[in-house]
């Protein structure tokens, strides 16, 4: 009997954690390994299944399904365990003997009257191997899903918006660890050489960032050389203390797109959730003309707007009003004793699919249905329609998402546009940053490099 791997139990316990609570995994895993006092290595090895696991999940469950009489066979907490060891079977090409007895030992760890079963799956699972993929995945969709862990009808999908062989890297980019990005609060720590200086004395290198060759730098971007740096002494005192957030490259991107050239009277943030993005809005704010703007920030979930108001009060970061509200149906100016008035700019930070996020959250994957983007983009239309009345003539309307779906963005601005309340009284204005479009922001998800992002700037004419 070997003796099981501590980071190997841990990944279970996280993947029964994301599957009782519906946490995303790497909320998991950093709150287990707070407690769990694993060696680094042990640590490393237990995010990295965790994280595996989370990502071929649907893969994973028809393959052990595959060695079952009946997927009722094996409770879920024994599931959780052999998703593990499978993971390691058929992506991380792990010995054969190896991986049934740490396979067996997990199982045994967890419930131990499995064991014996776990030992038959598994073998049966070996055996299985040598036909996995169970087709050509150069010519087979399904086949092509299950050898980069997606869904096959989300790969599907993906092969018809970008072709082929972007879809495919765009598959395999998101299996890959997610780079880090910190944007510096400019409330709190003006001086970012302290931040920096203080990041190189913890051993961790941060470079400038900018969204494409060419462009300006960030204010504010910096790239970690390794993900490790969010862990740093520096980092952590920087969240503690109100000075630093967590962003991907390009949705600091679009904070700046967002803002207007000239500091607005008054602006409107639709779906501000957490606040991360207010945070960075008000911080560039700050930079850009030495005091923060006037903000009113909605959202339709009021624990989230509680949530808000605290990490604000972390901040430093003013906001004029909190709206808890359904964006999808709020009341045109002047309509009800409460409803909003007119702004400067109204920033849509709108709910979406999340694809172009994948390697952030990948259990999103199996989670979501074709079903739901589809949903997600008639949320959106109405979001716009209702967001419309309240931008005021020449103001600016800014709709962002962080999906690839052109039902959620180009077509979801269509149908906006096309609306008879609304034709004739905005129009697109070009914000391109790349060769992907003429008339929008849009990102590919690129290896170490940014998340894939989608806004348009429109103008209130009307």
């Amino acid at each position: 009997m070997s003796r099981l791997n501590p980071g190997r139990l841990l990944a279970a316990k996280v993947g029964a954690e994301v599957r009782i609570r519906g946490v995303y995994t790497s909320e998991a895993i950093d709150k287990k390994l707070r407690s769990a006092k694993l060696v680094p290595e042990d640590a490393a090895f237990c995010r990295m299944l965790a994280l595996g696991v989370s990502s071929t999940l649907g893969v994973l469950d028809e393959t052990i399904d595959r060695a079952l009489r009946s997927p009722n066979d094996i409770n879920p907490d024994v599931r959780d365990c052999l998703r593990v060891s499978t993971y390691e079977i058929l992506f991380l090409g792990k010995a054969d003997h190896a991986a049934v007895d740490q396979g067996v030992e997990l199982v045994r760890a967890i419930a131990p009257k499995a064991a014996r079963l776990a030992n038959a799956v598994l073998r049966k699972i070996l055996a299985q191997k040598k036909f996995f993929p169970y087709a050509n995945p150069a010519t087979d969709d399904a086949a092509l899903a299950r050898v980069l862990g997606f869904p096959t009808w989300l790969a599907k999908l993906l092969i018809e918006w970008m072709g082929r062989d972007e879809a495919c890297r765009f598959m395999e980019v998101s299996n890959q660890p997610a780079p880090v990005y910190f944007s510096v609060n400019a409330i709190q720590m003006p001086d970012e050489q302290v931040f920096l200086n203080s990041m190189a004395r913890d051993g961790m290198q941060l470079a400038p960032t900018r969204i494409s060759p060419g462009s300006d730098f960030i204010p504010g971007c910096y790239k970690a050389q390794h993900p490790i740096a969010v862990a740093s002494s520096t980092a952590m005192k920087g969240f503690r203390e109100g000075r630093l957030v967590v962003s991907d490259v390009a949705a600091q991107a679009i904070v700046q797109l967002a803002l207007p050239k000239e500091k607005p009277e008054s602006f409107l943030e639709i779906g501000a959730g957490r606040g991360t993005k207010t945070i960075m809005l008000q911080s560039e704010a700050f930079r850009r003309w030495g005091s923060q703007m006037n903000i009113t920030c909605l959202d339709a979930r009021d624990f989230k707007v509680d949530l808000l108001l605290d990490r604000a009060g972390e901040y430093g970061v003013e906001i004029s009003q909190t709206v808890d509200a359904d964006a999808r149906f709020i009341p045109a100016p002047g309509t009800a004793p409460d409803a909003l008035g007119e702004f400067d700019t109204v920033f849509i930070d709108a709910p979406c699919s999340g694809i172009g996020t994948l390697r952030r959250h990948p259990e999103l994957r199996w989670r979501m249905s074709s079903k739901v983007i589809q949903q997600m983009a008639n949320i959106n239309t109405k979001i716009l329609r209702a967001s419309a009345p309240h931008v005021k003539v020449g103001g600016r309307l800014v709709y962002a998402t962080c999906t690839v779906s052109p039902q959620e963005n180009e077509l979801a601005l269509k149908a906006f546009l096309e609306m008879p309340e609304i034709a004739g009284k905005f129009r697109i204005e070009p914000c391109s940053v790349n060769e992907l479009s003429r008339l929008f922001f849009k990102t590919r998800l690129t290896e170490n490099g940014s998340d894939a992002h989608f806004a348009a700037v429109l103008r209130r004419v009307g």
